[in-house]
């Protein structure tokens, strides 16, 4: 596998576009396309939230049904969320003008939103949208990359990825675009997640794949403990690379499988680190676990403590927090067989060994976490399991930017 450059675009067959019209913000852009001649097969993730947007129950539909995908819209800034019949509408309309202005099915366009709950999307702007959209795809790399820019809200930068692998002789490429900053917590995330690649896979398989690593990358992010109502992670694949289709989980599975995962843990990571005020990227490693189980619950728990990330934030080796954290976790386990560390860049001290605290060096630990990604190492000592899950400090502007978002 090749870390390449781009995004959605990286892989052949696919085209993006992105334009401003201004669902919400103004003198930015704010929609996107992703397009596809060829027919797409599809694979997705989507919110455990019960309260579902509206673009998303239009997207498990799509996925469900098994048939072509050709086009995916995205807007920012209003997510389509506790909107009704208007909400469907909206949905429908959209997807009717992609087939007007690109003559594929309505029922071939998948939808996406994100931004504020409750609001109506203004019908007329998406249209419009999708009308100057069209005629402006591109295959470019900047294309993607541009797209991948329209789609966020409060995030600080955008996130994209891409990678090249060779199935049986043939380059094959995967690549991907996400946003997500807040209102992100496990259980599929909150997140936007667009990733197309050009190979050839069955549609059985490309869905187990999904669905098996989004549980150690995207599931395992939090910033606030939301699980938002819009959730979306789409797969589409255009078998245009040529390559001999994968029908079954052997060595050509496992190396498409080991390249999404490498995507998916990639964009995941940008976006725990761009957390609604992060200053820095907060991992917790879990090894030698009981279970697989016990592992994702314990690193999940000790970044998803607010008192663990105010103790990030502030650069304090309050190593209490993250053992009480792993407390309430359901995670059952003897406080006598933990080992804690803090690791950076910078070094790695141990502060906790077997129930005992250790007399540490308070300014060495002071320097460790002072890195712009801090990981807290937690060794079980009951077994071999292990995982990793990320977050990021919680600072003073995490309350800023929440307190007026609607506004």
């Amino acid at each position: 596998m090749k870390i390449t450059e781009g995004g959605v675009t990286a892989a052949k067959g696919f085209e993006a576009s992105c334009c401003s019209a201004e669902i919400k913000y103004k003198n930015r852009t704010d929609m996107a396309l992703v397009f596809s001649k060829e027919p797409c097969v599809s694979a997705g993730t989507f919110t455990s939230n019960v309260v579902k947007a509206a673009c998303v129950q239009w997207d498990q539909k799509i996925v469900s049904s098994g048939d072509p995908v050709h086009a995916v819209v995205v807007n920012s800034g209003i997510a389509n969320a506790c909107t009704g019949k208007e909400g469907f509408d909206a949905c429908r309309k959209t997807a009717d003008a992609v087939e007007k202005c690109l003559n594929v099915p309505y029922s071939s366009v998948a939808v996406a939103s994100t931004g504020v709950i409750g609001m109506q999307l203004p019908v007329d702007k998406l249209v419009a949208g999708v009308e100057k959209m069209s005629a402006t795809l591109d295959d470019s790399l900047a294309a993607g990359t541009d797209a991948s820019k329209a789609i966020m809200t409060t995030d600080t930068v955008n996130k994209e990825c891409a990678v090249t692998f060779e199935i049986a002789g043939t380059e094959v490429t995967l690549g991907g675009m996400s946003k997500g900053s807040g209102m992100i917590h496990p259980n599929m995330c909150t997140m936007l997640a667009f990733l197309t690649t050009d190979l050839d896979i069955e549609k059985a398989l490309l869905q187990k794949a999904v669905s098996e690593v989004v549980k150690d990358t995207f599931n395992m992010i939090t910033v606030d403990g939301d699980t938002s109502t819009n959730d979306t992670l789409l797969l589409l694949a255009n078998a245009q690379s040529g390559n001999k289709k994968i029908t079954d989980e052997g060595e050509d599975y496992k190396t498409f499988k080991s390249a999404l995962l490498y995507v998916c843990t990639y964009l995941a990571k940008k976006m725990a680190a761009d957390g609604e005020g992060a200053s820095k990227l907060f991992e917790a490693r879990v090894v030698n676990a009981k279970s697989k189980q016990d592992a994702r619950t314990l690193s999940r728990a000790i970044v998803g403590s607010n008192l663990s990330k105010a103790a990030i934030f502030g650069c304090d080796a309050n190593f209490g927090r993250f053992l009480c954290a792993m407390g309430y976790s359901g995670a059952e386990f003897d406080q006598n067989d933990v080992e804690l560390y803090f690791e950076s860049t910078k070094g790695r001290i141990k502060v906790f060994d077997k129930g005992t605290p250790l007399v540490f060096d308070e300014e060495r630990a002071l320097e460790i976490m002072k890195a712009d990604a801090v990981t807290v190492y937690v060794d079980m000592h009951e077994g071999t399991e292990e995982a990793t899950a990320w977050g990021c400090d919680l600072t003073y502007d995490y309350v800023k930017i929440n307190a007026d978002y609607r506004s």
